[in-house]
């Protein structure tokens, strides 16, 4: 019975061992995707089309805020009659809540759009981590949030760089007739 059980130790030892010797020459990477998601070209540029796509609104909004204000310090300088003081304080409360009914929904709007830009670069991204992946001989690449990752894991640049390669063959693409 002995023998048995130290034959069973001897096994399991062995396969542990191996299993230390087969991770050893697993090759791991480590992508930062907050990284990827703040400096890969791809989100840059839908960060500008959403601003342009945007900014009218925003515009809009801010003018109405300058013109509340203005009302506001012509209700605290001016020597109005109280109907008239009424009348300017309702025109200041409406416009206020329309301001700010305005930007919550600016804020919806945006805050859905910028998902939808997202999920639509996820495809590419898993792509160009994929290529990347085959092309430096890769078994896994790990994404972000991790708990800890080496530096010496850390292909995100990689990532970034295939992604500005990509963004420069689609722009080219774009720009032939």
């Amino acid at each position: 019975m002995r023998s048995y059980a130290r034959a069973i130790y001897v096994l399991i030892f062995g396969l542990a061992f191996s299993a230390a010797v087969d991770a050893q020459q697993l090759r791991i990477g480590y992508v930062d995707m907050k990284e990827v998601l703040d400096n890969a070209p791809q989100v840059i540029a839908g960060r500008a089309k959403l601003d342009r796509e945007f900014r009218s609104r925003n515009d809009s909004i801010e003018i109405d805020e300058l013109r509340a204000d203005a009302l506001d310090s012509r209700l605290q300088q001016a020597n109005l009659t109280s109907d008239n003081t009424v009348q300017l304080e309702r025109e200041i409360r409406e416009l206020r809540r329309n301001i700010s009914r305005r930007k919550e929904d600016l804020r919806d709007e945006l805050s859905f759009r910028r998902t939808e830009e997202v999920q639509q670069l996820e495809e590419e991204i898993n792509v160009a981590v994929q290529e990347i992946a085959r092309r430096n001989g890769f078994d896994l690449i790990i994404s972000s949030p991790v708990v800890y990752a080496s530096p010496d894991l850390n292909i995100t640049d990689l990532i970034l760089e295939q992604l500005e390669v990509e963004f420069a063959a689609d722009q080219m693409e774009l720009s032939t007739p």
